[in-house]
């Protein structure tokens, strides 16, 4: 049952891998619906040979016998149970990191409803089924006809009765099948919506206290949840009722067979033993089935989970490792770029083309929605490109294994996301064995070590789930030190100076500098002017395309003599941004 740890198991494989564990599930089902007999045959037993003989020790070795049987029947039970557990362990050592990397993945593959988090719960669902009564009841199933066949051996008509009943109760477990399906799907989908809301409030949970948004929003939730509640009782009263229908037949009919073993013995068609033994055995024969309706719900909701799995890992499958390539250290160029954001075909910016040398830094400016965030994502691999490509020395980015690649690219986004962890581990992108040296490099090119020997465990500081310990500017900060991590040849800023305050911008443009400085390439889309201090070139960005390209001053010059392209400009800074850019240091080759 062991599986290599080395790559991640698509579905189909991760099963197959289990199939040992699977057969021995399946011998262990065997033995122990044999040893299920062990009642039936010892009261047939008692009546027909104990009874009639009034042998006690023919009695005692018969109670001996079937203690021996039943300790059998426990163990195999027992580890029958332990199989299934260790089968969802091993499904889960197989797939978690592949369904994990699914998750991260499809956000920038795929358009995503809710919280995202659907495939983690759908493969929990999966493994808790497995872990259940629910698959023991399934392979108990194919023993039914064996049952059914001694039936008919103690007489034909208790057999001719046991088939009925299981007819009966085969139909029930198609009603219930017919009957949750539906409702529980719906059921899934309204939970997705209902977290999805909770989740947002709970982000949102400033701006609603400060704004009296509370009891409005919470109508909103209840809505939701009413949908939830109404799809999820609706499934739980089909699965409910048709499991008790079910429970009440199978006690009724085995009385029933009490009864027409009764009428046999009377008739002198069978002997006494047949009265207990033929209810036993039938009892016995459906339980299975009663089971597998009871637990019919949860292989409903699992085979829906796994499906679901199963087609979001056929879009996102696992790429083969690429060749590794040399280390960029020439340039970044964009060749006749068109993007947007993932799942939607949507072109947020196009026709983008530019090559940057090592040593630049470019800033991408422009008014609002006109594609600079986008083409920051498209420039990283984010985000997709729906046509052109993106080049580091000439190699396009698919090219690169995405571990790799990262060691090479930094980014700050505008919306500033740390880890829960130590503000160590946040800046050197929680990298096993990890070199301090290399950590301190980082936090001292973002110009905020000083800041962070004044937290109150200096680098060990815990800054908690989003870094909710530390302040925006000091999010952004770290941030930034992470992006700086490792040196790396491209670092993309979007929004870098939104939260800083005079001095975190200084710290900021001397950052720019030192990655030109010792050679890299740096992207900085920006709103506020101060940020472009440091770049030597400018691309303007306007209705989705690229205005222009080029050297700082002689780019802003250019939009600032073009009819109408002023005001563009002053959402850069306006005039004043001209002399901020032009008057600022130069270093550019």
């Amino acid at each position: 049952m062991a599986i290599s740890k080395t790559k991640s198991a698509e579905p189909a494989e991760a099963l197959r891998s289990c199939k040992g564990a699977f057969i021995g599930v399946a011998v262990a089902s065997a033995l122990v619906n044999i040893l299920y007999l062990t009642g039936s045959f010892f009261m047939l037993e008692v009546y027909d040979r104990v009874l009639p003989s009034r042998s006690i020790p023919t009695l005692i070795a018969l109670c001996l016998l079937a203690l021996m049987l039943y300790c059998f029947q426990g163990a195999f039970e027992t580890v029958r149970g332990r199989m299934l557990v260790r089968i969802g362990g091993a499904l889960d050592e197989a797939m978690s990191s592949r369904i994990y990397r699914a998750v991260v993945r499809s956000p920038l593959k795929i358009r995503t409803h809710g919280d995202g988090l659907q495939p983690l719960r759908d493969f929990d669902q999966v493994r808790s089924f497995l872990s259940s009564t629910g698959p023991a009841a399934f392979f108990d199933l194919p023993w039914l006809p064996l049952y059914i066949g001694i039936c008919f051996l103690f007489h034909p008509v208790i057999g001719y009765v046991a088939i009925g009943g299981s007819l009966i109760l085969v139909v029930l477990t198609f009603l219930t099948n017919r009957g949750t399906q539906g409702p529980s799907k719906k059921a899934s989908e309204a939970g997705n919506m209902r977290n999805a809301f909770a989740q947002a409030s709970q982000r949102n949970a400033e701006v609603m206290q400060s704004m009296g948004m509370l009891g409005r929003m919470s109508q909103q939730w209840e809505t939701r949840n009413a949908l939830y509640r109404q799809y999820n009782q609706t499934t739980s009263d089909v699965s409910n009722g048709y499991g008790s229908l079910s429970k009440v037949f199978r006690m009724a009919l085995q009385s029933g067979v009490l009864a027409t073993g009764a009428l046999l013995v009377i008739e002198g068609m069978a002997s006494p033993g047949i009265i207990i033994a033929g209810s036993i055995l039938t009892a016995r024969a459906l339980a299975p089935v009663e089971l597998a309706i009871a637990n019919w719900r949860g292989f409903v909701l699992a085979r829906q989970s796994w499906a679901r799995l199963n087609d979001l890992l056929k879009v996102l499958p696992e790429a083969d490792e690429p060749m590794a390539l040399p280390a960029p250290r020439e340039r970044l160029s964009a060749e006749n770029l068109a993007g947007g954001p993932p799942g939607v075909q949507r072109i947020t910016f196009a026709d983008v083309t530019f090559t940057i040398r090592a040593g630049s830094a470019l800033g991408v400016v422009g008014p609002s929605a006109s594609g600079k965030s986008s083409l920051a994502r498209a420039l990283i691999g984010v985000w997709p490109s729906f046509r052109g490509a993106v080049r580091l020395d000439g190699a396009a980015l698919d090219q690169w294994d995405a571990d790799r690649l990262g060691k090479h690219i930094g980014y700050l986004p505008q919306d500033v996301e740390l880890f829960a962890g130590t503000v160590a581990q946040n800046i050197c992108r929680f990298e096993e064995n990890a070199s301090s040296e290399a950590i301190v490099a980082a936090a001292k090119a973002a110009r905020v070590s000083d800041l962070i020997l004044k937290l109150p465990n200096g680098y060990e500081t815990e800054i908690g789930d989003g870094g909710s310990a530390l302040s925006a500017g000091q999010r952004q900060r770290v941030a930034l030190a992470r992006a700086l991590y490792g040196e790396p040849f491209l670092v993309v800023l979007d929004e870098p100076n939104s939260n800083l305050d005079a001095d975190g911008e200084q710290a900021l443009s001397e950052a720019i500098l030192s990655v030109r400085a010792r050679g890299g390439i740096v992207i900085v889309v920006a709103h506020r002017p101060s940020a472009l201090t440091s770049v030597d070139l400018v691309l303007m960005m306007a209705d989705g395309r690229m205005q222009a390209f080029g050297p700082k001053d002689e780019v802003l010059a250019q939009i600032l003599r073009q009819p109408g392209r002023q005001s563009q400009v002053a959402q850069v800074g306006g005039p004043a941004a001209l002399k901020v850019v032009s008057d600022g240091p130069e270093t550019s080759k």
